[in-house]
């Protein structure tokens, strides 16, 4: 049997379309406000988003203490009202402290996770694959396996996911290594046994050319009926139109490949009308130079505006 074919034994990936990976947002004092959160969830969900993805790197998982983690899933949970799958990711510095949010994260009723390697320390193959296989045995929630070596440099290969696929909880892949080289290289060696769910803005449209099914955005939580549309479209064939959006959209979409997304991408959402751009220390808001390029970057763009075709 070839490696494809082994990979491919389980049933395929019960999740596709444009998931965001949301913002978390605050209060004036640092808290996190239940009330704004809520609004975001379902605006996003309202514009025709196809999950939710809590406490990412975009949602400053890091700055986030454990029970404020599940504080948030519960507004997710709420906030969707079934509609829609919310996902809580779990990103802890210890294999002990992952497995115990997988646990609770299901008994909150989460109906899946997003799961990065051991924070902080760089594991190697071997620590990586125990890692992962023991967040999967702590719950029975379907996985997404975020593959992001740039942010943090442990990276999870084609081989690494042939060896994963006998778990069927491990059901997608958020492939962010930035090299959409890795759709092709995935899908050969593993056929259809992941979703696939391109996690770099700007390279979404390629990525769903060469075979992914999902997109884990950022700029939705400003721009959420932009990008379903460029999904849309794309899912529908009419890949002119597709492109047409989002080629206006590139500019945006690079604010999401930077060190400073997470105030890049909620400076966009206070010029919607979406939030009020508090972030977490050490993050500072943008001032000076930095404001004013970034946010002549989102002016621009809201200048010339597309109208969205019928979907």
């Amino acid at each position: 049997m070839t490696s494809t074919q082994t990979a491919s034994r389980h049933s395929p990936c019960p999740w596709q379309g444009v998931f965001p990976a949301m913002t978390t947002q605050f209060d004036a004092s640092g808290a996190i406000d239940a009330a704004a959160n809520t609004r975001q969830i379902q605006h996003q969900i309202d514009c025709g988003a196809q999950g939710i993805i809590l406490c990412g790197s975009l949602g400053e998982n890091s700055t986030l203490e454990f029970d404020e983690k599940l504080q948030l899933l519960d507004i997710g949970l709420a906030a969707a009202a079934g509609r829609v799958p919310v996902l809580l990711t779990v990103a802890e510095g210890s294999t002990a402290q992952a497995c115990r949010l997988a646990k609770l994260a299901q008994e909150h009723g989460a109906q899946g996770l997003m799961v990065l390697p051991g924070m902080r320390y760089v594991s190697d193959r071997a620590e990586t694959l125990a890692h992962y296989r023991a967040v999967s045995a702590a719950s029975d929630l379907p996985i997404m396996i975020y593959i992001n070596p740039l942010a943090y440099t442990v990276d999870i290969t084609p081989d690494m996911l042939i060896e994963l696929a006998d778990d069927a909880h491990f059901v997608a892949i958020k492939e962010s290594t930035g090299d959409v080289r890795r759709v092709t290289q995935v899908i050969n060696a593993c056929g259809e046994r992941y979703g696939i769910f391109c996690g770099v803005d700007d390279l979404a449209l390629e990525a769903l050319h060469m075979g992914a099914t999902g997109w884990v955005a950022g700029l939705v939580t400003a721009f959420p009926r932009e990008t379903v549309a460029v999904y849309r479209l794309w899912q529908a064939g009419r890949f002119e139109e597709a492109r047409d959006i989002y080629r206006w959209f590139q500019p945006l979409l690079r604010l999401d490949v930077s060190t400073k997304l997470v105030q890049n991408i909620k400076r966009a959402e206070v010029l919607e009308g979406l939030g009020n751009g508090v972030v977490r220390a050490p993050r500072l808001q943008l001032a000076g130079d930095e404001k004013a390029q970034v946010e002549k970057i989102i002016r621009d763009a809201q200048a010339c505006r597309p109208t969205l075709p019928a979907l």
